[in-house]
């Protein structure tokens, strides 16, 4: 392989492209040009717009479909062009703009573009993509004159006095707290202003000496350290979505006459605006289809979809096809790859990771050593081939078949604020833990002078009135108290020696546990069991195919279990995870493993709905290799069963799932190497009984998300190995959480949002008695979606039927109490609705929320709750 070719190279090749300079001398000879190119495909488009605008030098907008063709489209450019000169514009509103539910990343963006806007205009030379799509172009955005007007700019070594900087924030609008943890917050302490301008993904804290600025530098909202120094900043309100009566054009009248502005498909993109005008009831601050069309007729037009609106004045063709679908057969993709040599094309694989390239080198070493490839260490949406310069351009997510989500740069971290967040919300009374001094009450926020210079500390009081001041420096020393909700902790006495001695204790403790694991280690290296040999490449190719990235925690979770089955030692390990987080996957790759050498594997679960979807991810994942899953329950007729356990102990069965039926008598393994346990908390005492005699020389691998005490005991004291899984998959779309009073209309959006994007909702009631009602609700809301009703008092066969049929996608919405939250996994329902969210513990929310997002699709949950004003605290918080 080649591993100095730069991305900088390929966007060389395509200036040099016989389209795309023909291209370029259309639009330089014509005024106000029309120009269709047709015959693109991939990211190709992304490509040859990026050579174009740094070609000419000039402004692009670029106006794409919907907001995930943009993003991808964005995340394209950012990969080719540097990083100041290209621009996303985004939709202020997370859904629907007659809900209001603004998007704090999405203000920063609009924010930051308008933003570079204002320099594009000011400087002839200037040049950037501004890429974005209709319901965003549909918002306008305020003239550059109230843009001026609402800014200030701070430079290092300007005198100004604190108190204009503090009259002119909240006359744009900021608000004061104690702490910013989000856009529009700023707070002042001592001669620090922090300030979170709506133009800045982290806030800046401005230190003044006297009446002149001594510094500037942005911080990270959690560890208060600063992370980047400034010599100016500008700050910015949000002026985006404002109530006051601005002037507001759309974003085409703010930008140069010279620009050029290329649109994929204008029916598409005017029929959206439209809609979007009309949602927001014809408000003046929206613009419609037409009103866009007009003001775009000064520019140069470029249309680069399947469906051209306008006349052009040429059409400059490209010969590019998508990249084949090879769906994980790399004998096929090898022979391509061969294929293309002999006639003179040049292939590219572009991956994020040297270490994808290394995998795929090492597939090709195995099946045809001759196969070479270029690598590019980038990342693009879709892979293409250009027949024109005999290149394949391809990804390796398309070639292994995984998700890819696009970037947006601007993105506020999501746990960032959490941790500051939670100290706002601690009231005078809340418990609090100081590592140092113990349990202690939280008693407000107090301000102290120190050498000459006023500080803000938290006050902590201890038994017998005992006062403690920590300096907000010092925060991470103090965590929240976090014990049973009924009991009140014992307070520790300041200098009493108390908590020392408890810390003591409990370090005595460990030392004797360590005594005990030296036996018990002991114990478990006198047993022998099978070693296995190490990973083959079917195994790498395996996991390379994962639909997501892997996360630290998950290659840690998997080299653990690797390592257990290579010992001579018999595997005893426990993996926990939160929901979705990836344990069914170190599974699959544990379970192929065994199956490479020849030995079987037994997958018992709890319930017969989650044999059957454990049973469908196995076969899914394992489809393009020799292995052969089976599954044993209820749903198999005794003749299919008979049959199933007859092969099984032949050895024709290499995986089996099944519920507690795999530990009776008539159950015979030819020769079981690994048994995966899910959920052994669940399992009755005589079924662990029968486990125990079952793993004493198998390999055992144990996943649960809810560990009993009594487990997880175990495998804090070392008796089982434990691998915690912290992190979802990168390449998961976070899900969206919103908080709603009880409201037909945002019912009835999030259904038909769902439905007509393929997928499936749960509506989550839990109330038995009038569960009826609120599907007769849903049917008489959304006409076209078919329901059906699902709780713990149906008969056993009954509701096992309605799962099944939900699970095989012959209903839309699945109306159940919380007998949903135990470990079903459908992919392809990413709408949650919880009807009473204030009825539920914070655990049981988390759990049914764990119940969407499980693929590569956006996933929403909507909490409906009566108004905040009318809750007890507790339900609030």
């Amino acid at each position: 392989m080649q591993s100095n070719f730069l991305v900088t190279e390929l966007l060389q090749k395509y200036k040099r492209h016989q389209s795309v300079i023909q291209a370029i001398n259309e639009l330089k000879s014509t005024q106000k040009p029309r120009l269709r190119l047709r015959g693109m495909a991939g990211s190709s488009a992304a490509i040859v717009n990026a050579a174009i605008a740094q070609e000419l030098q000039i402004v692009e907008i670029v106006v794409l479909n919907d907001k995930e063709e943009a993003a991808y489209f964005f995340s394209d450019l950012s990969n080719i062009l540097p990083t100041g000169n290209v621009h996303f514009f985004p939709s202020s509103y997370k859904r629907a703009v007659q809900f209001e539910q603004v998007h704090p990343d999405a203000l920063i963006q609009r924010t930051d573009t308008q933003k570079a806007l204002q320099s594009l205009n000011d400087n002839e030379n200037a040049w950037a993509v501004i890429v974005t799509y209709p319901e965003a172009l549909a918002e306008k955005i305020v003239t550059a004159e109230h843009f001026g007007k609402n800014t200030i700019a701070l430079s290092v070594g300007e005198t100004i006095t604190q108190e204009f900087l503090v009259d002119f924030l909240i006359s744009i609008g900021f608000q004061r707290n104690d702490f910013v943890y989000e856009p529009g917050q700023f707070s002042v302490r001592g001669s620090i202003v922090d300030v979170f301008s709506f133009s800045s993904s982290l806030p800046y804290r401005i230190d003044f000496f006297g009446d002149e600025v001594e510094s500037v530098r942005t911080f990270e909202v959690d560890s208060q350290l600063s992370s980047q120094q400034f010599d100016s900043i500008t700050i910015i309100p949000n002026l985006q979505v404002s109530g006051e009566n601005a002037n507001r054009q759309l974003l085409t009248d703010a930008i140069s006459p010279n620009a050029l502005v290329w649109i994929h498909d204008l029916e598409v993109v005017m029929g959206q605006m439209n809609s979007t005008f009309e949602a927001a009831n014809n408000n003046d601050t929206f613009a419609s289809g037409a009103q866009f069309f007009d003001s775009i007729q000064h520019f140069g037009l470029i249309e680069f979809g399947l469906r051209p609106q306008l006349k052009p004045n040429a059409t400059i063709d490209f010969q590019i096809a998508p990249q084949p679908a090879f769906r994980k057969n790399f004998d096929l993709l090898s022979e391509h790859i061969a294929d293309n040599t002999q006639k003179g094309y040049t292939t590219v694989i572009l991956a994020d990771s040297t270490a994808q390239h290394k995998r795929l080198e090492n597939i090709f070493q195995n099946i045809n050593p001759e196969v070479k490839f270029t690598p590019i260490n980038t990342s693009l949406s879709q892979g293409f081939t250009d027949h024109s310069l005999k290149w394949c351009v391809y990804t390796d997510h398309q070639i292994f078949d995984r998700y890819h989500k696009f970037k947006l740069k601007n993105e506020l971290s999501k746990s960032d604020s959490l941790s500051m967040k939670e100290l706002l919300s601690l009231k005078p009374g809340d418990y609090v833990v100081h590592v140092d001094h113990g349990i202690g009450v939280f008693n407000g926020m107090v301000k102290t002078s120190v050498n000459g210079k006023v500080q803000e500390s938290v006050r902590l009081t201890y038994k017998d009135g005992d006062t403690l001041l920590v300096n907000i420096h010092a925060l991470h020393r103090i965590s929240k108290y976090r014990g049973k909700e009924a009991e009140q902790p014992k307070l520790y006495k300041l200098g009493s020696g108390a908590w020392q001695k408890l810390k003591q204790n409990t370090k005595r403790k460990v030392k004797d546990i360590a005594k005990e694991l030296i036996a018990l280690y002991a114990k478990r290296k006198a047993e022998k069991g099978f070693v296995f040999s190490a990973d083959t490449y079917l195994q790498e190719e395996l996991e390379a195919s994962f639909i997501y990235e892997d996360t630290p925690d998950q290659q840690k979770a998997t080299q653990a279990v690797k390592e257990d089955m290579q010992s001579a030692i018999p595997m005893d390990r426990l993996v926990c995870g939160d929901v979705g987080f990836g344990k069914t996957e170190v599974a699959v790759r544990a379970a192929f493993k065994a199956v490479t050498d020849s030995k079987q594997v037994a997958v018992l679960v709890p319930t017969t709905i989650l044999a059957l979807q454990h049973f469908q991810t196995f076969k899914q994942r394992l489809a393009n290799f020799p292995c052969t899953v089976e599954f044993v329950s209820r749903m198999k007729s005794p003749k299919a069963q008979k049959e199933i356990l007859q092969r099984l102990s032949e050895g024709k069965v290499d995986i089996v799932i099944g519920t507690h039926a795999l530990l009776g008598k008539s159950v015979k393994f030819k020769d079981l190497g690994l048994m995966i346990i899910d959920e052994e908390q669940k399992f009755g005492v005589a079924a662990k009984e029968k486990l125990k005699q079952l793993r004493v020389n198998v390999d055992t691998l144990t996943l649960t998300a809810t560990p009993i005490p009594r487990t997880l005991q175990f495998s804090l004291m070392g008796a089982r190995d434990l691998s915690i899984i912290n992190t979802p998959p990168p390449n998961r779309h976070p899900i969206a959480t919103e908080l709603h009073t009880f409201n037909t209309e945002v019912i009835k959006e999030a259904i038909e949002y769902e439905v007509s994007r393929g997928g499936q909702v749960f509506f989550v009631h839990n109330r038995v008695q009038n569960i009826g009602e609120v599907q007769q609700m849903i049917s008489k809301i959304c006409n076209n979606v078919t329901s059906i009703v699902a709780h713990g008092q149906m008969d056993p066969a009954a509701l096992e039927k309605t799962m099944l049929d939900f699970i095989s996608g012959d209903y839309d919405v699945l109306i159940s109490t919380t007998i949903i939250e135990s470990g079903l996994d459908i992919p392809n329902a990413n709408t949650i609705i919880i009807n009473n969210a204030h009825m539920f513990g914070l655990s049981d929310l988390h759990q049914l929320r764990g119940r969407v997002g499980r693929s590569n699709k956006k996933a929403f949950c909507y909490l409906m709750a009566p108004p905040l004003e009318g809750l007890t605290q507790e339900a609030r918080r």
